[in-house]
């Protein structure tokens, strides 16, 4: 039995599954990951992204955080990939419990999962500093320069930035939804990112699947690793 027969034995024999996926998820609906070769922290920008991306540099610098954010995050013509339409088919069928997802594209939502809590936060969702009156994404990818609100205020995207906090409830969901699972699948994350990475050692069910290229600090756990290309995986599964 290969690597991906065993994870469809697996879900087969799964009755509480719960997924928590990274930005390897998304790369094949063409949406470049954080620290691959050709990853977002790897590309050439006027400022580190990982300066960028924090709250700092956005109260500091907002014109420069929006040059970038508008560049880079504008994903709302990404479209779901065999990843998260297999996810979305895996719930309807009962099996999935919930998707914790460290990204901020969406594309669980549109695939049609329901039970979705996005920790980072979501480019779909913004909200005025001054009034917190929301707007949608394509009113903050379409303004020209600084995305401003009619009170005046500064308009900044619900994404959690370097610096600030998890969303508690989000944060005690996922935890919830880890300790009762019977098998958690960690897929296209390095696991090197905190808090979010503490939630795994809530998880005390019976699989621990592991799918990534490189290794993590979870590997000597799992019950099952696989480092095949995340289509190729998905492709291959049956409901």
């Amino acid at each position: 039995m290969n690597n991906i027969e065993e994870l469809q034995k697996i879900i087969n024999e799964s009755k509480s599954i719960v997924f928590f996926g990274g930005a390897g998820v998304s790369t094949a609906s063409g949406i470049p990951d954080f620290r691959s070769e050709d990853g977002l922290y790897n590309q050439k920008c006027k400022y580190p992204p990982e300066i960028v991306l924090s709250n700092s540099f956005f109260f500091t610098k907002t014109d420069d955080f929006y040059d970038f954010y508008k560049a880079k995050f504008n994903l709302l013509k990404a479209r779901p990939n065999v990843v998260h339409k297999y996810l979305a088919k895996l719930e309807k069928c009962g099996k999935l419990k919930a998707i914790i997802t460290q990204n901020v594209d969406g594309l669980h939502t549109k695939a049609g999962n329901k039970n979705v809590y996005e920790i980072h936060g979501t480019i779909y969702k913004n909200h005025c500093l001054k009034c917190k009156k929301e707007y949608d994404a394509k009113y903050v990818f379409n303004s020209k320069g600084i995305p401003t609100c009619e009170c005046g205020g500064i308009i900044k995207p619900d994404v959690v930035l370097y610096g600030e906090s998890l969303n508690d409830s989000d944060v005690a969901n996922s935890i919830d939804a880890i300790k009762n699972c019977d098998t958690l699948i960690i897929a296209g994350t390095s696991l090197n990112v905190y808090p979010a990475t503490g939630f795994i050692k809530y998880f005390k069910g019976k699989n621990l699947v592991m799918i990534n290229k490189q290794p993590t600090q979870y590997d000597n756990k799992a019950s099952l690793i696989i480092k095949e290309d995340m289509k190729e995986i998905f492709n291959s599964l049956t409901i």
